[in-house]
């Protein structure tokens, strides 16, 4: 998941800020939710009611699509500046640990060339 910051004024495309790896759809969430109540005390008060209305409102809809494992944005606007946080699955396998495993045969049989 991301977290990223877009001036609206500047008409350019929005900059990473931060990014954190959640290890299931409710860490991700939380994550989200955290930042929100973090940052809306600072908001004005159109960005504050958008940050609550995310928080309580829409959340049920975030929620849903992450458990479809489909990708979901949360957007607060303050003053020019667009903060967006994107959620999005990454299916995939972890590698495997290669200490104490037994290699195929021809894993031997492949040597590095000198480049002299």
């Amino acid at each position: 998941m991301g977290c990223w910051t877009e001036d609206l004024a500047e008409r350019q495309p929005p900059a990473l800020l931060a990014s954190f790896d959640a290890y299931s759809a409710p860490q991700a969430d939380r994550w989200v939710s955290v930042a929100l109540r973090t940052i809306s005390p600072a908001l004005d008060a159109d960005a504050s009611d958008e940050a609550w209305q995310c928080l309580y409102e829409d959340r049920v809809e975030t929620r849903r699509a992450r458990l479809r494992a489909e990708p979901c944005t949360v957007s607060v606007t303050h003053a020019n500046t667009r903060i967006t946080w994107t959620i999005r699955p990454a299916l995939f396998l972890p590698l495997a640990h290669r200490l104490g495993a037994e290699l195929p045969s021809c894993a031997n049989e492949f040597k590095p060339h000198s480049t002299e």
